[in-house]
């Protein structure tokens, strides 16, 4: 039977080491973006505080992307170490984008990275600006893979299952990497990034100001921040409906729990903005409901329905009978590879397997289960829908507080009033931790409302764990989280030291790299 404690702490595990890396993910990600913005207005106007910008704003950042190496790293051990059998199952598949992730991230974006700090008096004007364009792009097109393989995890397609190896092997690379489910993914989570960027920016800035110093500085770099943070904000927005969008044909379950929608309503359904759901009761109580909007959203029509839990569940019984056919079909080949009739039904039902696996939480040999177990299994197929409801409904809410934050920036900064609203300033400084809240719930809706599935519909989770003890997870699960704590002290330790310093105490000022000055360099001087 099932270990469920090393089951519970190999996912623990992952999830703490996922968390932990995705604090420095996102940073990285917009930050990127905003000083090659900041670079190229200083390579067009030749003025001395956009390079001291670049090069103060680049000091934060490579604090973070070294962070950030850190703790990717050791993420990616864990497929060996504690999902071994998840490895051996998809390796040929997933190892590809973590392949590429890996070339992304060590020769493109590690290589640009140096030029951007070692080549500002090796390199022209131009020269560095591409290093820097560059080193932004290297950072997204590292997420993007990454991505890949986690949509893939999500939406298993370009793949099948080989009757004679007993694995999943690649079919087209094509659809692996453009898989909607990822696409989506990606666009939405490097949106997610840019809005962390622009809010530290801003943020940052708004705390100079309210300290009445660095003056031009933060309000150059707030009117960067501000910009940009609202493209960005409107753009997660958007793209998080294409989620839904996409989440509606490929993920059903994770949707209806998302909603914590138990019966299948009349198109179009309605979206519940709040209510207490009971997972135990199968029913949503106290709800506040908008009429039509959940399923315009999800379905994109007037007529198309959105299923309930409920019916979802019985979709999943009629799956486990059929994979319980793939299953016997798996094991008349194991004693006889040729037999024929055993190839025939894995063909017709083998996509059901994983469905018929879902059984061996609660008995050995799925082919003998009861109704009762099927019910049991069915059910298992239903994530906390409490969790699912209530992280998605904050993170929205940040996302459209987010937008207001953004909006009036801009307009405050168009207005050249930026530093004339304390309380805006004060707002904009304590609202610092929340794309990081936004986008950690973001992955718990992702990643949690995947469950019971490590691959969706294929293999459930207490299935890819390796062979361990509980006492090996324990020890390793301990060790990371004091390895990640202690580089989490030291990362925000160096951040609040280079903060408080400020641009004119970190010894990035002074004349332009290139000795030929440009007309704009000389009034900037004169200043």
């Amino acid at each position: 039977m099932i270990n469920e404690a090393v089951v519970d702490l190999s996912r623990l595990q992952f999830a703490v080491t996922a968390l932990y890396h995705f604090l420095f993910v996102p940073l990285t990600m917009g930050l990127a973006i905003v000083i090659a913005i900041m670079e190229t207005v200083f390579v067009m106007t030749g003025r001395q505080i956009w390079r001291d910008m670049t090069k103060y704003w680049g000091l934060l950042f490579g604090i973070n992307f070294a962070m950030g190496v850190a703790t990717g790293l050791t993420m990616e051990f864990q497929f060996g170490t504690n999902w071994a059998y998840y490895s051996h199952f998809v390796g040929d598949i997933f190892g590809i984008p973590l392949a590429l992730e890996g070339m992304m991230a060590f020769f493109l974006e590690s290589t640009f990275v140096g030029l951007f700090f070692f080549g500002w008096n090796r390199l022209s004007r131009v020269q560095h600006l591409s290093a820097t364009w560059l080193m932004a792009i290297g950072t997204n097109f590292s997420a993007l893979w990454i991505l890949i393989a986690n949509g893939w995890m999500q939406n298993p397609v370009g793949a099948e299952f080989n009757i004679e190896t007993m694995r999943m092997e690649l079919t087209s690379i094509y659809d692996v990497i453009f898989n909607p489910v990822a696409q989506a993914k990606f666009v939405h989570t490097v949106s997610a990034g840019y809005v962390t960027g622009a809010m530290f920016v801003l943020s940052i800035s708004a705390l100079f100001l309210l300290q009445k110093r660095n003056r031009k500085f933060a309000i150059r770099s707030m009117t960067v921040a501000a910009s940009f943070g609202l493209a960005s904000a409107l753009s997660v927005v958007v793209l998080g409906d294409e989620s839904g969008y996409v989440g509606s044909e490929h993920q059903k379950m994770k949707l209806a729990a998302m909603e914590a929608m138990w019966e299948t309503e009349p198109a179009p359904a309605s979206f519940t903005l709040v209510g207490i759901p009971d997972q135990e009761g199968k029913v949503t109580r106290y709800k506040v409901e908008v009429p039509y909007v959940l399923g315009i959203i999800a379905t994109r029509s007037f007529d198309k329905k959105v299923e309930g839990i409920k019916d979802l569940v019985q979709r999943a019984k009629g799956r486990i009978r059929q994979g319980i056919g793939a299953w016997n079909a798996v094991q008349a080949l194991r004693a006889d590879r040729n037999d024929e009739d055993a190839k025939k039904a894995l063909r017709a039902d083998g996509r059901y397997l994983g469905y018929a696996l879902l059984l061996r939480r609660y008995i050995a040999d799925p082919s003998k289960a009861t109704e009762a177990d099927i019910e049991r299994a069915a059910w298992s197929t239903v994530p906390n829908v409490p969790v699912l409801f209530w992280s998605f409904r904050i993170m929205v809410a940040c996302g459209f507080f987010f937008i207001a934050l953004f909006g009036y920036a801009f307009w405050l900064s168009a207005k050249r009033r930026l530093e004339r609203y304390p309380l805006f300033l004060k707002a904009a400084l304590f609202s610092l931790p929340l794309p990081w809240v936004a986008a950690e719930l973001g992955w718990i809706v992702a990643e949690y409302g995947r469950q019971p599935w490590v691959i969706e519909g294929i293999m459930p989770t207490f299935v890819g764990v390796s062979s361990v003890s509980e006492g090996q997870v324990w020890f390793s699960l301990i060790g990371f989280i004091v390895f990640y704590t202690a580089l989490l002290v030291v990362d925000v330790f160096l951040m609040v030291k280079y903060i408080r310093k400020g641009p004119e105490g970190t010894g990035f000022s002074g004349p332009p790299a290139e000795a030929k000055s440009t007309p704009g360099t000389v009034r900037a001087a004169a200043e």
